[in-house]
């Protein structure tokens, strides 16, 4: 593990979060949906117990749901010459574990944002809204701005190719 006082763990190369407006949207529409969802057992509970309590527990997932987004999008994603990781310090994948970056139109990947593929298999994580992790796969956007999800996604990919030794320093080989 890096030492916290080393330059290349502290010094941030491209940084992703969500503005504000973004995350109040995203977060006031999931607590729109479980309120609405609650409103439509309390006024007109379909019929079926089953029903009332699927709606109930959607309803509560939702909510829940809207409450993690706010939590997580409070964060910055941090791109280091060594890690990807928030800015609480929780690392989202090492950079020597990076196979490819894929911003392609038909990528699994979040809305705004870029996925990429891992080398090993990583534990399932999720951040709604702002990064999820699934295997080898690592979806990065959400919440945040398409311009800034590019921005990190092109230097990540920079960054790959002259680890593999694609691109010198110099110029192309």
């Amino acid at each position: 593990m890096a030492d916290i006082d080393d330059p290349s763990r502290t010094e941030v190369i491209a940084g992703l979060i969500p503005s504000a407006p973004r995350r109040m949207f995203g977060t006031t529409v999931l607590y729109a949906l479980g309120a609405l969802l609650f409103y439509l057992v309390v006024s007109q509970p379909p019929d079926g117990l089953h029903l009332v309590f699927l709606l109930a527990l959607i309803g509560a997932a939702s909510i829940y749901g809207g409450y993690k987004m706010w939590q997580a999008t409070g964060y910055m994603i941090e791109l280091t010459e060594e890690e990807l990781r928030l800015s609480n310090g929780d690392t989202i994948f090492r950079m020597d574990n990076v196979a490819k970056v894929d911003r392609s139109f038909f990528a699994f990947k979040p809305s705004n944002g870029f996925l990429v593929t891992l080398k090993t298999s990583q534990p399932f994580a999720w951040a709604p809204g702002l990064w999820w992790r699934f295997g080898k796969r690592v979806g990065v956007g959400g919440l945040t701005s398409g311009a800034e999800g590019k921005i990190m996604a092109d230097t990540l990919s920079a960054m790959i190719a002259v680890r593999s030794g694609e691109v010198d320093l110099d110029g192309i080989k």
